[in-house]
């Protein structure tokens, strides 16, 4: 069975008004035992249905589109990853959920751990997978580019032509990651926010079980974070998947699925 049928079978659009935004989900299931899965950047709920096909035999599991993604409301202001966790915080709330295991792959990981850093009640075991959260090492080359942007705005400020504005933008688009180039208006803005925030403190204070999970080829969440975050975490422990990149579960679905079904 294709892993992607079963959200086409059972796709029921639910939206909730949390705060000032229309957020978009997925429920299903009639189980005691609830998983909550927050995908990550640019990504959407449909890329966590293959985990959530794992468990939704015993699990009543609720799927979300990250505000500014999916099918959920762009924020209308710049938010930070704490102000998604008090999103995600008060949509499970009103969905009578008092404690979940949290399921988080890349910025949906650093969210979950947030949650569970800050409200321990809420959270039962955490699966964090090539999550983001703490700040990798830059290279040369990122600090090339970020001081040749500084220099290129300079001058573009000086020189006296017309559409300044426009062509500055274009070339900050030409320098920019891959997802910041995919990042329109005010998601762009509260990118350069998240992408800047360290979590390690919240890691610390993380009391749940916790399951990391990172792919040993990934280049965006690279495999020494993963370490890093095994060493913050007191109660974790790392599973690293071979020949496996940022979208590990993906890349090696049969031992992730094996390991899911063993942890769970």
């Amino acid at each position: 069975m294709d892993i992607y049928l079963w959200y086409n079978l059972l796709e029921e659009i639910m939206e909730k008004t949390i705060k000032d935004l229309k957020i978009n989900y997925l429920d299903q299931g009639d189980f005691d035992n609830i998983a909550v899965f927050l995908h990550g950047w640019g990504a959407s709920k449909e890329t966590m249905v293959p985990i959530a096909n794992l468990i939704k035999d015993r699990y009543r599991v609720v799927l979300i589109d990250l505000p500014g993604f999916g099918m959920s409301e762009e924020p209308k202001e710049v938010l930070n990853s704490y102000d998604y966790a008090d999103y995600i915080l008060d949509l499970i709330e009103s969905l009578n959920i008092t404690k979940a295991s949290f399921f988080g792959h890349s910025f949906g990981g650093k969210i979950s751990s947030i949650i569970a850093a800050n409200h321990p009640e809420k959270v039962d075991k955490l699966i964090l997978i090539d999550s983001a959260g703490l700040i990798p090492k830059r290279g040369i080359s990122y600090y090339f580019k970020v001081y040749s942007y500084k220099a290129i705005k300079k001058f573009y400020k000086l020189l006296p032509i017309k559409n300044k504005e426009e062509k500055l933008e274009n070339f900050k688009k030409s320098r920019g990651s891959d997802d910041y180039q995919n990042s329109s208006g005010i998601m762009r803005k509260i990118m350069v926010t998240v992408v800047n925030e360290n979590i390690a403190e919240d890691l610390k204070k993380i009391k749940a079980d916790t399951l990391l999970i990172w792919g040993e080829d990934d280049d965006a969440t690279p495999l020494y974070l993963g370490k890093k975050f095994e060493q913050l975490i007191h109660k974790s422990g790392l599973v690293v998947l071979k020949n496996a990149g940022h979208f590990s579960y993906i890349d090696d679905y049969g031992t992730f699925s094996a390991v899911i079904n063993s942890y769970m």
